[in-house]
């Protein structure tokens, strides 16, 4: 029987309550035969992987501004990023990396690709993302309609890329937000593909419907949803939710497409090693 392939989970939810840990937690189980986890507590407890240790790589979602760290975690995390990418450049024996939400803002400025601002307002619920030219062929999203549904969640985005740092990289956008005809805001980037091992989402692909319809039913939540977005956008975000073809598709598909291709190409390029 093969060695299982160890997954390094870097939580950057500070200790904060949040869905998105569990979330993940059950897709990875979903590849239990393959895969083992490790977490490491980046912003609370300044823990971060060694990489030679791991050859893939989760980093989650978290609260707060992706520009600010305390001069610690946030400095390791980006060495962290260095090494990896380093890594990937010199080694033929790769090492996989998908970027979620907050992590995603992160190493968008890590990388120079674009910048990261605040929002006018914040970005939270059910919403349609779209594919670029690029993410149409694109593994991440392989089985995902054009757009597809995702649940956002941030007061900061991503926007006004460096094209000449995409193509220094070599990477590519491959999602951006619906288009809004009724403001002159430009569309934010929902994801991109830094290289052929890392990925990263500004949306949380992580999230199941269960636990976020759960999350909209407390009181708290409905009424600040109501609040800023009126009823109708909260009843819309109730009913699209629980459908199959929106949130469940994009839970069941996205990041398992990240982990089976990364597993994929681990085994083969640990049997040409052998």
């Amino acid at each position: 029987m093969q060695e299982k392939i160890k997954v390094a989970l870097l939580d950057m939810y500070d200790g904060k309550p949040n869905q998105g840990m569990r979330c993940i937690h059950d897709i990875v189980g979903r590849f239990k035969d393959e895969l083992s986890l490790d977490v490491f507590d980046v912003r609370g407890k300044h823990e971060l992987p060694n990489v030679e240790d791991y050859n893939l790589y989760i980093s989650s979602g978290g609260p707060g501004n992706p520009l600010e760290g305390n001069g610690i975690w946030d400095v390791k995390f980006g060495q962290l990023l260095d090494e990896i990418y380093n890594w990937n450049q010199l080694h033929s024996k790769k090492k996989y990396m998908l970027f979620i939400c907050h992590s995603f803002q992160m190493a968008v400025k890590h990388f120079g690709l674009a910048e990261v601002n605040r929002r006018k307002s914040t970005s939270f619920g059910v919403m349609t993302v779209h594919k670029t030219d690029k993410g149409m062929d694109d593994p991440l999203f392989e089985g995902l309609d054009n757009p597809f549904w995702a649940i956002d969640s941030r007061d900061y985005q991503v926007v006004q890329p460096h094209h000449k740092k995409f193509r220094e990289m070599g990477a590519e956008i491959i999602a951006l937000e619906k288009l809004r005809n009724h403001v002159e805001y430009e569309r934010a980037i929902m994801a991109i593909r830094f290289s052929d091992e890392l990925v990263g989402t500004q949306f949380h692909p992580e999230a199941d419907p269960v636990g976020f319809l759960s999350h909209l039913k407390k009181h708290e939540v409905r009424d600040e949803i109501i609040e800023l977005k009126g009823k109708a956008k909260y009843l819309f975000m109730l009913e699209h939710v629980v459908e199959e073809d929106t949130i469940y598709k994009t839970n069941e598909t996205l990041i398992p497409n990240f982990l089976r291709r990364s597993i994929n190409n681990i085994r083969q390029q640990q049997e040409i090693l052998v």
